[in-house]
């Protein structure tokens, strides 16, 4: 049995990384499957777990990563563990001295909200954000309003 706060989360297999090298102002795009790990400098990066909410929901998107640095000695110091998220990145990522990580996004989801959830819209698993949002149900905004059913829409909906 799920719980409400559980049941529209979509666990994904892989975390989306924005990393920072201070010293040459360079930007990297990160992309690591769960529990593997990538290096960026002297970091190493390995999210254990990668969130995401359907496109219907309010933006929620967080991981669950273990930073190391490699140190001048060849050993390793672990300087982060903990969650990162992608609507906080300020609060929430890594802030080192030469680099910086932050979450953006997670992709590739493992399974759809309607296998956790019977009666739930199914989120479809997609390299494209717009094609997830047109699966995730007829209330997307590429499909006309008047040819949307009345259950379906959103819009339409009275609040008791």
């Amino acid at each position: 049995m799920t719980t409400p706060a559980d049941a529209d989360r979509i666990e994904n297999q892989v975390a989306v990384f924005s990393a920072l090298d201070k010293v040459t102002a360079h930007i990297s795009k990160i992309e690591i499957a769960l529990n593997q790990t990538a290096t960026f400098g002297a970091l190493k990066i390995t999210p254990r777990a990668c969130y995401s909410r359907p496109p219907t929901d309010e933006p929620k998107t967080d991981t669950f990563v273990e930073i190391d640095e490699t140190q001048l000695d060849g050993s390793e110091k672990r300087i982060f563990t903990g969650w990162m998220f992608a609507e906080s990145p300020g609060i929430y990522g890594l802030e080192h001295p030469t680099y910086d990580v932050w979450l953006t996004q997670c992709e590739k989801p493992s399974r759809t909200v309607a296998e956790d959830n019977p009666g739930a819209s199914t989120v479809a698993p997609s390299d494209n954000p717009g094609q997830a949002a047109a699966a995730g149900g007829a209330a997307s905004a590429n499909v006309p309003a008047d040819q949307i059913p009345p259950d379906q829409d959103f819009r339409r909906r009275v609040r008791r």
